[in-house]
């Protein structure tokens, strides 16, 4: 098997950067790297070269939106994928109009979770 596909995720709630980790780790195979802001994602893309980001849209100081299209606006991370992570799911269409390769939805089943992550990771949802 090749190498683990790396997962940028960007979210201000403790639990909930636990439970996500936990499962793309241990179920997904992925590796996780959870910064909880999205200043400290910013400053951590380059050393840490995802293949994937993961966001969540509300978080104090710069929301979702701020850090995707200041992703957008560096040459290095223009084209990364970024998916919200969310449990607001009225602005569907606004987030893939603002640059996001998707949205999966808050709650979510650890199954579910793992599949759309790796699909949107470019791998077969069977690995």
């Amino acid at each position: 098997m090749g190498q683990r596909k790396r997962i940028l995720y960007i979210e201000d709630e403790a639990d909930l950067q636990w439970l996500v980790k936990h499962i793309l780790e241990s179920v997904g195979d992925f590796e996780v790297q959870v910064c909880d802001s999205g200043a400290e994602g910013l400053r951590r893309i380059g050393e840490f070269a995802p293949d994937l980001v993961l966001l969540d849209v509300m978080m104090p100081g710069m929301d979702g939106f701020g850090v995707l299209r200041a992703l957008r606006a560096r040459p290095e991370s223009a084209v990364l994928p970024v998916v919200f992570l969310t449990a607001r799911t009225q602005e569907s269409d606004e987030y893939l109009r603002s640059g996001a390769r998707g949205v999966i939805i808050k709650p979510f089943e650890p199954a579910g979770l793992v599949e759309q992550v790796r699909a949107y990771a470019g791998e077969l949802a069977a690995a």
